[in-house]
Order: structure tokens, then sequence, then C-alpha cells
């Protein structure tokens, strides 16, 4: 099947009924909600919101140009990004602070894609987001879990059907959304324990002066703003009164 005639049937499978889209829309957030409320589906799925997370560093840090020596994905779904430039500076805190609300973002762009009902723009950008990780993991697990993410995007890309794409992008929109919110909170819940002093937020207190605290407040903020705006991109089909 031609990549056209195949974006023409996903197109298609949203304009063809309303309600359908709406529920598909609704069913998704749910399920992507208690991916994330629940730990054991949690444990496994962080995963893609760290690869997400320090894909956001390394974005970032190429942008401010700083040289990207690296990236490391963790079995305790943590994670770094090595970068090399000015220790300081605002290339530094943007690099740093890039991380939590990169998924955030990505969510919010993949919401916009959907609205336009540009689903298979989706599933190319987060095919080429996933590439880019795998050149610059320096890990096994690393490698691993960025093969396992790009297996199961490629399986559903290749030979799912329309529906079930659709039903795919708005899942993992959701997941990125809603994702990117939990981190931060436990990042915080970490810090009242006096644990994770070195975290994003520890580091952009050093690098600024702006206690941490306020840096875990900007990042809710960000994280709480893209889901909202994202929501209704995506309940859009649900509230709809065409």
């Amino acid at each position: 099947m031609e990549l056209a005639e195949l974006d023409s049937e996903i197109l298609r499978a949203f304009e063809l009924d309303v309600e359908t889209a709406g529920t598909i829309a609704l069913v998704a957030g749910v399920a992507a909600l208690l991916v994330v409320l629940l730990r054991g589906p949690w444990r496994f799925a962080r995963n893609v919101v760290t690869i997400v997370h320090e894909a956001g560093h390394a974005f970032v840090a190429v942008l401010a140009g700083r040289r990207l020596q690296g990236i490391r994905l963790h079995s305790d779904t943590s994670g770094v990004t090595v970068s090399r430039g000015k220790p300081a500076g605002p290339g530094m805190v943007l690099t740093t602070l890039a991380g939590y609300p990169a998924p955030a973002l990505l969510g919010l762009a993949f919401s916009g894609l959907v609205a336009g009902e540009q689903l298979s723009a989706v599933l190319g950008v987060a095919a080429a987001l996933l590439l880019g990780v795998l050149v610059m993991v320096r890990n096994a697990y690393g490698v691993f879990a960025v093969v396992v993410s790009a297996f199961v995007l490629g399986f559903v890309a290749l030979f799912a059907g329309p529906g079930v794409q659709a039903a795919f992008v708005y899942l993992i929109t959701w997941f990125l959304l809603l994702g990117a919110i939990r981190p931060v909170f436990e990042l915080q819940a970490k810090r009242r324990r006096g644990a994770a002093r070195d975290s994003d937020a520890d580091q952009l207190a050093r690098l600024t002066g702006v206690p941490a605290t306020i840096w875990l407040l900007v990042l809710a903020v960000l994280t709480v703003s893209c889901l909202a705006v994202g929501g209704m991109l995506l309940v859009e089909p649900a509230v709809s009164p065409f």
C-alpha cells in the first residue's frame, strides 16, 4: 500500500464518525491515566518518559552550541545526558531545564498534529526521535529500551490498521501529557526525604541562584499547562456538537 493511501485511510478513519473519534480519545485518555497512576504499568512505561526527557536535554544542548557526548538510560528508569561546553550561562541553564518539560511539550505538539488529523506525522516524529536517541545511547540497557520502543512503534506503523494506529497515537499522546507530570512530583517527594540533591532542579538552583523549589514549581506549571492545552485539543471530537 502506498504511503499516501495509508495517510488517506487514517484520515478517513477520523472523518468518518466524529463520535467514534471522540470515544477513542476518551478511552485512550483513561487508559493512559491508569498507566501513569498504577505502579506496575508506570514502572515499565516510565522508560518512554525517560527517553524523551533525555532527548530534551540532548536537543537543547545541541541548539545551545554544546557538544553532545552521549545518553545513558538505566534500568531504574533514570538517565543522564552528557554534553561539553561552558559549565554555566544561558546554554547550560536551558539544557538543564529542558528534560522534565520535554515529554509534555512533545505531547502538546502531538496533540496539535492529532487535532490537524496528521496521525502519520506523529508516528514519523516518534520514529525520528527514537532513531536520534539510539545513535547517542552509550550503554546496553539504553539500547535495549530504545529498540523495544522502536519495535512497538514500528509494528503499529507497519502492520496495524488505521483504527488501531489512531488509538495508538491518541494513547501515546495522552501518555506523554500525563506522564510528564508524575516525575515532577516524584522528584519533590524525593527531595523532601533528603534525596535527589543533584537533580535538574538542584542544578538549576546552583546555576541561577533561584531556589530548587521555585524551579520545581516552574516545571509543574509547564507540564500541567501542556496537559490542559493538549487535553482540550484531544477531547475536542468528544465535545464537538457537530
